[in-house]
């Protein structure tokens, strides 16, 4: 009797401890201090990869692009695209009527623009599938001709689908620009909620910390936010592949090793998203290139004449660092902010510049300047690009690499 009072009193007892002890090393963790205030908001991807290969697998058993031939296959991509832009515009003229103070019934007011935006969805999901057919194919041409093909064949296949994209919730350290958590958030959250979660958990976890959309995701088929943009789509399509790709080779493998790799990593796919896109568009769609030289689809470099993006974003990233070197934390955030305002007069809608912020867009390198500031590992990525002979060798020698080490070896021996 004495040992069952025993073991009533010690089962519970370790179990307690276990848990406890269990939590407190949890907590060291910044992604699970992060996660406190995550519960319920987190992206189920399990559940969309799910429904997506279920999906895919149907299409690929209809097999319907097979009996277009490769004109009809473009202009069914051209209607599709042209659809998503009058969507847009209409949601656009919704919105207005919805924020203007003078409608007294925004319902009645925008009746038959609801019908028509009904409409346009019904056609966009009606040609969405075949659309999605159509670019994975002249996509994986692409990329075959580039020499990135086994036995005719991508490995990964390129498989990809249309959907609203989970937002990313970002944490750095406020001294030092570093990105200590990625979590993917559900794609339909309100600003209000967004907002107070990125304030709950800054003050919980003294750092800076932003919530922000992405184009595409690397999960299998990959997640591409559905846009007006041809040449930006292709990008994403071919830039996501790449992650997949890599994920078969070290570089992948170790994405998250150290933010030298992670740089390399979405330095490597933006290029070859960005040299894919443009490739398939002079082939299937030379009438839409605007320029046929090598050009940047993701965005332009300046709104103006004189404002330039990139080269603004660099010179705040590297003076930004200057100050937090120096230990100067407040004076670095109302910088960043003072610059977020002269970004926003220029034209880009940035809703919060932080260390968060270059902590996410600082791994993307693949043009000169930008968020990246003075970081050497994208330079050495462009430097072996140019190096290569084509984009094939030049994806296949950045796959075998374990470190920044390797890259810098790889440009010094050539």
């Amino acid at each position: 009797m004495r040992w069952k009072n025993f073991t009533r009193q010690i089962i519970p007892l370790l179990i307690a401890i276990f848990v406890l002890t269990t939590s407190v090393l949890r907590l060291e963790k910044p992604v699970d201090k992060a996660r406190l205030f995550t519960t319920g908001l987190e992206y189920d991807y399990i559940a969309w990869t799910l429904k997506a290969v279920s999906e895919k697998a149907g299409q690929a058993q209809l097999n319907v692009v097979q009996r277009l031939s490769p004109d009809q296959q473009v202009q069914v991509v051209r209607r599709y695209f042209e659809l998503v832009r009058e969507l847009e515009i209409t949601r656009a003229q919704i919105q207005l009527v919805y924020s203007d103070p003078r409608v007294e019934n925004p319902e009645m007011e925008s009746a038959g623009l609801l019908v028509q935006e009904r409409t346009l969805e019904k056609s966009l999901n009606d040609l969405a599938a075949l659309t999605e057919n159509i670019l994975q194919q002249q996509v994986a041409q692409v990329l075959k001709d580039a020499g990135l093909g086994f036995l005719a064949q991508q490995v990964p296949p390129v498989l990809f689908h249309s959907t609203p994209l989970p937002t990313a919730l970002i944490v750095s350290p406020r001294e030092v620009i570093r990105q200590d958590v990625n979590l993917s958030l559900l794609a339909d959250l309100s600003m209000e909620e967004i907002t107070r979660l990125e304030e709950d958990v800054a003050e919980y976890m003294g750092a800076s910390v932003l919530v922000e959309d992405v184009g595409g995701i690397g999960v299998y088929p990959t997640m591409v936010q559905r846009a007006s943009s041809l040449p930006w789509t292709l990008d994403t399509i071919a830039h996501e592949w790449t992650h997949n790709y890599l994920t078969l080779h070290p570089l992948g493998m170790l994405y998250d090793r150290t933010p030298e790799l992670r740089t390399m990593n979405e330095t490597t796919a933006s290029i070859v998203g960005n040299e894919i896109s443009q490739a398939v568009m002079e082939q299937y769609y030379p009438d839409l290139v605007r320029n046929k030289g090598k050009v940047n689809v993701a965005a332009a470099r300046s709104v103006g004449d004189e404002f330039d993006f990139y080269h603004e974003m660099h010179i705040t990233r590297v003076r930004v660092d200057e100050l937090l070197a120096e230990g100067k934390i407040e004076e670095a955030e109302s910088f960043m902010e003072a610059r977020r305002i002269i970004f926003l007069k220029n034209g880009y809608l940035i809703r919060k510049l932080n260390q968060a912020y270059f902590a996410f867009h600082g791994a993307y390198a693949e043009v000169p300047e930008g968020a990246a500031g003075e970081d050497p590992v994208g330079p050495a990525v462009r430097a072996l690009r140019g190096e290569s002979g084509s984009l094939g060798e030049f994806l296949k020698r950045m796959a075998w690499m374990n470190s920044f080490d390797d890259l810098e070896r790889a440009v010094n021996e050539r």
